[in-house]
């Protein structure tokens, strides 16, 4: 049985293994925040649920699409994220697609959210898991968005251990709808939207961890799992 590309709205079953995408940028961000030193982030349905979470919990931050808003502490862009210092802190993320996804599949066994820049350490996570097929959510445009799926299927492509280069996939997400609308934004001065977050979303590999989401006291949180490239290109 081979893996699966499917959108949101196909998901009419639980999968054993879901690797779910958002490259533009949910994930690009969550990994982000990772880097800077968030040690969990809690994936919330809800613009206001993210609120009342972060209101219930002191210290936690919120983070949404779109532009600055009252209570959010950040916006879902990796540009602007990587000057915060998140030593120790929980982020509550919200978002159009990538929480979404996440959360219609948080009862899988094994959930682990993706994108370019963890794509090896995804990778790499799977197989030494011994994961048998991956059922792959395609967050944007209801499965069709090609950014998500172009990353899907790079993944794809490294699970199987065929030729997986990646300029194809990443000429893909960069012309992509999503990447256009990120370039429309900063043309109509948009909040929210910075002249690097397209180019950061490219980036293969930044980070060597995966981000796997589990059930933590009723709510689907999302960790880094540090995973080594052992590889001797690696060295």
């Amino acid at each position: 049985m081979s893996n699966r590309f499917v959108g949101i709205p196909e998901l009419t079953d639980v999968p054993c293994v879901a690797v779910v995408v958002d490259m533009m940028r949910a994930f690009t961000v969550a990994a982000w925040a990772f880097s800077r030193g968030a040690e969990g982030i809690v994936l919330a349905s809800s613009e206001e649920e993210a609120l009342a979470l972060k209101e219930s919990r002191p210290g936690w931050l919120a983070l949404k699409d779109g532009a600055p808003a009252a209570g959010f502490d950040a916006v879902n862009s990796p540009a602007l994220l990587r000057s915060f210092d998140l030593a120790g802190r929980t982020v509550v993320q919200k978002t159009t697609a990538g929480t979404v996804g996440a959360l219609a599949v948080a009862s899988a066994p094994l959930v682990l959210c993706a994108s370019f820049v963890v794509a090896g350490a995804t990778t790499r996570f799977l197989q030494t898991e011994g994961c048998g097929p991956v059922t792959f959510v395609v967050t944007g445009e209801e499965g069709r968005a090609d950014e998500d799926l172009a990353c899907a299927e790079y993944i794809g492509q490294r699970l199987a251990g065929g030729d997986a280069g990646v300029a194809p996939y990443l000429q893909r997400a960069r012309t992509s709808r999503a990447a256009g609308d990120l370039a429309d934004g900063l043309r109509r001065g948009y909040q929210g939207v910075h002249p690097d977050d397209v180019d950061l979303c490219l980036e293969v590999d930044r980070f060597s961890f995966a981000m796997v989401a589990r059930q933590e006291d009723s709510l689907t949180v999302l960790r880094p799992v540090a995973v080594p490239d052992d590889s001797p290109d690696a060295h």
